[in-house]
């Protein structure tokens, strides 16, 4: 018996999808590892040499800028806005070299000091896997959305260690809409991708063990998700105004020596703000424990990250690093609610757990900045491997989700100035 040629495409998608889970996994796990690995030399260096704040982010950027010149075509990553692009228009915005491209400044901006981390690199580098084999292939063009999203949920996957998230991630920040085509691509690549990083990469970013919650600090996980819509919007904005800003200059190196200042100034105040901030994350989960004294220095640094970290990042991205928003929020979260807990239990004797807080802070504040709650749960349910404080952490994302869009209805992703135009000139006739 035949089989037709639907059936036949349909397979062809199958086996491509996994392809490109297997090769986005790869990519991920391999970016994951060489980074964390020489960001934590190069951090344990500045550290011992204060001065080098003013000196690894010029470096950082000036590299980048020099490799886009001499080897990227003098083209700027735009993050997920090339993803955006190439899926409403027919214009491919995800060449081939797009995925050195990232994956290589990516490296480079978090290693020498960028405010950021590599996810938003890993995802668009991943989606142009997607694109890539989706041609090089011949499988049919209809599919090629659909496997944009498959890299897309793969990459995600191979980060935070959970198919949902990338699933989620996919469907609920990229896609937007729930097809057939999409579903069996995005799933088998995710599912592909786990299954790698179950057999060669199974570590979770954050290793600690969270037990139980108590239906009493649901108010206080409410204060969380208040905050975190706050503090996301605050996110949102910072970088968006500061980019506006940093495109009216013409000369790339002003943006650069511009960029790199603020950033250092903001490392010399707070040296947490170095890189992806993981390391700084991962050493406070520990230290919350033990008892912790609620001082002023802690209070100040907590303050310090809240206030600076969107400044450091938005400056890092606007002066030409590659990044996103994601290592950002997730660790602005974890200080916030350690702030929170630490409050009402000094002040309330509410004996919430530390530890806790700053995880259900984590996931709220990325919520708030992606507006994407489902995705913020299980991706953060991913990073620690542990699901026991799903039911917190969801209604702490939604109600986050809820604040940031009521005080600002774009994410740094989803705004375009001829968007805004056109809502304000719609807004004038309601």
């Amino acid at each position: 018996m035949s089989i037709s040629s639907r059936t036949k495409e349909y397979l062809k998608l199958i086996v491509i999808s996994i392809l490109i889970g297997l090769l986005c996994a790869i990519l991920g796990d391999s970016l994951k590892m060489i980074t964390s690995y020489t960001e934590d030399i190069f951090s344990a260096i500045v550290s011992k040499y204060r001065i080098l704040c003013f000196v690894f982010p010029v470096i950082g950027l000036s590299i980048i800028h020099l490799l886009r010149i001499q080897f990227f075509k003098k083209k700027e990553n735009k993050g997920i806005k090339e993803i955006y692009d190439t899926l409403k228009t027919r214009h491919n915005e995800l060449p081939a070299y797009k995925i050195p491209s990232h994956y290589i400044n990516g490296f480079i901006t978090v290693i020498l000091g960028g405010s950021t981390g590599i996810e938003v690199s890993t995802v668009v580098a991943s989606a142009t896997i997607g694109a890539v084999v989706q041609t090089k292939a011949k499988i049919h063009t209809a599919f090629r959305k659909e496997l944009i999203y498959a890299g897309i949920a793969a990459g995600i996957t191979a980060l935070f260690s959970s198919p949902f998230a990338g699933i989620l991630f996919s469907l609920e920040v990229i896609s937007k809409r729930i097809s057939r085509n999409a579903i069996i691509s995005i799933v088998i690549a995710a599912v592909t991708a786990f299954t790698f990083n179950y057999f060669f990469y199974n570590k979770p970013l954050f290793i600690f063990t969270v037990t139980k919650w108590h239906y009493e600090i649901l108010p206080y996980i409410a204060v969380v998700g208040i905050l975190s819509g706050i503090n996301g919007v605050y996110l949102t904005k910072v970088v968006l105004i500061l980019k506006e800003k940093f495109y009216k200059i013409n000369n790339y190196w002003i943006k650069i020596l511009i960029g790199a200042t603020v950033l250092s100034a903001a490392l010399l105040i707070c040296p947490e703000l170095y890189g992806d901030g993981y390391q700084s994350m991962k050493d406070t989960f520990i230290a919350s424990l033990y008892p912790i004294n609620s001082s002023y220095s802690l209070l100040f640094l907590i303050i310090s990250i809240m206030v600076l970290k969107p400044i450091a990042a938005a400056v890092t991205l606007t002066a030409g690093g590659d990044g996103g928003v994601f290592a950002p929020a997730l660790f602005i979260g974890a200080f916030l609610g350690l702030g929170v807990a630490l409050l009402f239990n000094k002040y309330f004797n509410t004996h919430i757990i530390p530890i806790n807080f700053m995880v259900i802070g984590m996931a709220a504040v990325l919520s708030a900045s992606l507006h994407a709650p489902f995705t913020a749960t299980f991706l953060v349910c991913g990073l620690i491997g542990n699901y026991v404080l799903l039911v917190p952490i969801f209604i702490a994302c939604y109600i986050a989700r809820m604040v940031a869009k009521q005080l600002y209805p774009y994410t740094v992703y989803s705004y375009y100035p001829e968007t805004k135009k056109a809502t304000m000139a719609e807004s004038q006739f309601d």
